[in-house]
């Protein structure tokens, strides 16, 4: 598959390092305003899980507008790093011009664009998907995969933190980026309706003074039959470290994993039990998949549009229901 890369900054870095490991993956342009990216220095480039790199982008298209991206004919898939804000319109676009999408997370702002973007798939026939990584990293590939030897959950717990980001300064806008509860927890949220579906009602407390660096919550989600979930985490203020957690607990046991050194594990009346792990990369797994997707012609199921969508649906809710303080808002 011939690939172009849209946005060099922080996530285009990251997907460039994956891209590079996949032999059935042809990077074949780049695109940004940024002459110094465009010649391949891109080591300037930080965030939460590492920093950039330098390219060799001799043999690479290197194109300054996303209109040359999608209109060449050389490219069969776009790979859109972009703000969020600008999700909708390129989707629609590349897809309107007969390119498959990967688009990073999350897929929109407002459920509305996510519908949009689906229609525009399913009127090209090309594949649209949502780079929702956790579901390709290892330690989440292995809950969902084990999730099923603790009985039915009754209840969940997802923790996602860090500073407000240094690099990209659209983050830092609510309103190209839906702020840290929404852009960092979105994760959380997907991996909860992966495992349990939609809830009933969502309610939430929490503090946003982005002045501060702080966008922070504490959200509960009420299942029908009474199984709860909680949602925790956000931007932190200082040069607070990120960190990542999840348990679940079911009638038959319970799984408990912490980046700060808990591996992920099994606890059931038979005993402990350590989670095996594969050593794939999350994020070369997920543009595999996606390739893989791309070559068959087939939608993808292990990452589906819908899901993508509701899980904005549900985060976006999550958010706005901090102003109710505590009350239980609606999720239909």
């Amino acid at each position: 598959m011939r690939l172009g890369v849209a946005g060099l900054g922080f996530m285009g870095a990251t997907h460039l390092k994956a891209i590079r490991s996949l032999p059935g993956v042809t990077l074949s342009a780049v695109c940004s305003s940024d002459e110094t990216k465009l010649a391949g220095d891109l080591s300037q480039v930080g965030g939460n899980i590492g920093a950039g790199d330098r390219f060799d982008f001799s043999g690479v298209k290197r194109l300054r507008s996303l209109a040359d991206l999608i209109a060449d004919p050389d490219i069969d898939a776009v790979d859109l790093c972009l703000p969020t804000d600008l999700h909708e319109s390129a989707s629609i676009a590349a897809l309107q011009a007969g390119k498959h999408v990967l688009v990073e997370k999350p897929m929109a702002l407002h459920p509305a664009a996510c519908a949009r973007m689906i229609e525009a798939s399913r009127a090209s026939g090309k594949v649209l998907m949502v780079a929702h990584v956790l579901r390709f990293f290892p330690v989440y590939t292995a809950l969902i995969q084990a999730a099923g030897d603790v009985g039915p959950i009754r209840e969940a717990a997802f923790r996602r933190r860090c500073a407000m980001p240094g690099w990209g300064g659209w983050l830092k806008e609510r309103q190209r980026s839906g702020g840290g509860v929404f852009d960092l927890l979105i994760h959380d949220v997907d991996l909860c309706l992966r495992l349990m579906g939609a809830p009933e009602f969502v309610s939430a407390t929490g503090h946003e003074d982005f002045a501060r660096g702080i966008d922070i919550i504490d959200a509960r989600f009420h299942f029908a039959g009474g199984a709860m979930a909680s949602v925790r985490g956000g931007w932190y203020p200082g040069e607070f470290p990120f960190s990542m957690e999840y348990s679940i607990c079911g009638d038959d046991g319970a799984i408990e994993y912490s980046s700060a050194g808990q591996a992920p594990a099994l606890y059931s009346r038979g005993g402990t039990r350590v989670l095996p792990l594969d050593t794939a990369d999350g994020y070369a797994a997920e543009i595999e998949y996606f390739a893989s997707c791309c070559d068959a012609g087939m939608a993808p199921s292990r990452c589906p549009p819908a899901e993508s969508s509701e899980a904005v649906r549900i985060a976006a809710l999550m958010r706005d229901a901090r102003k109710f303080k505590g009350e239980k808002v609606s999720c239909k």
